[in-house]
């Protein structure tokens, strides 16, 4: 059966789909030899498919949830010889970490080799809103509180923040886009530091494990918990 090149990578747990679109615009795949396009289709079953080089193959769908400490990166891997969030959980299957969080923030993160899945999980249209905990380095003001709760341009892209409740210097909020650093600009934008940042829910997922514990988990239950 034909299907986008792009789908099969991501089936196969190369990447999320939109990393393995990159693949393709960086001239890295191959079907029977020849370098493919952006929507370019291949038979998984009964074509040749190469990434740099390497032929792919399915494996085995993995889903796991785990409560990612500080100072590990969300990475498969790092130049620089520091810890990665694959280091800290055992599994033979090529996983890749789902959307981000912070060398220096921790909390609920999914890991899988479903790239579907992990683009349903990420892409801002499918609206999955993720919740963090974030400590200040000072006391949200009244007009700060009413200013995340409108919405905060940042590079001229308005922020929408859901939920918010304050406690002190803490505060805890919905969102549903991934761009890097997006919560910490925010307050940055309004004279605060964060100080600690946790995700604490990926849709109707609780957090609900100590930190570093990690948890094999099947799709359907995912689904039905986070959607």
């Amino acid at each position: 059966m034909l299907e986008r090149t792009q789908k099969i990578m991501a089936q196969a747990g190369i990447a999320s789909r939109r990393k393995c679109e990159e693949l393709i615009k960086k001239r890295l795949v191959t079907v029977n030899g020849k370098v493919v396009k952006l929507g370019d289709k291949a038979d998984y079953e009964n074509d040749e498919i190469k990434v740099n080089g390497k032929l792919i193959k399915r494996e085995k769908r993995v889903y796991i949830i785990i409560n990612k400490p500080k100072n590990i990166l969300c990475s498969t891997v790092d130049k620089f010889g520091r810890g990665t969030i694959l280091d800290l959980v055992k599994t033979k299957e090529k996983i890749f970490p789902v959307g981000r969080l912070d060398f220096d923030s921790e909390g609920l993160l999914i890991l899988t080799n479903d790239g579907d899945f992990a683009n349903r999980i990420m892409h801002p249209r499918y609206n999955i809103k993720k919740r963090y905990l974030i400590t200040l380095d000072k006391q949200l003001k009244r007009k700060d509180f009413e200013n995340i709760s409108k919405g905060i341009a940042i590079d001229g892209r308005k922020v929408s923040m859901f939920d918010i409740v304050q406690d002190k210097n803490n505060v805890e909020l919905s969102i549903h886009e991934g761009r890097k650093h997006i919560l910490k600009l925010v307050f940055t934008l309004l004279g605060y530091k964060a100080i600690n940042l946790k995700r604490t829910a990926i849709g109707n997922l609780r957090l609900d494990l100590q930190s570093g514990g990690y948890q094999f988990v099947s799709k359907e239950w995912l689904k039905k918990n986070i959607f």
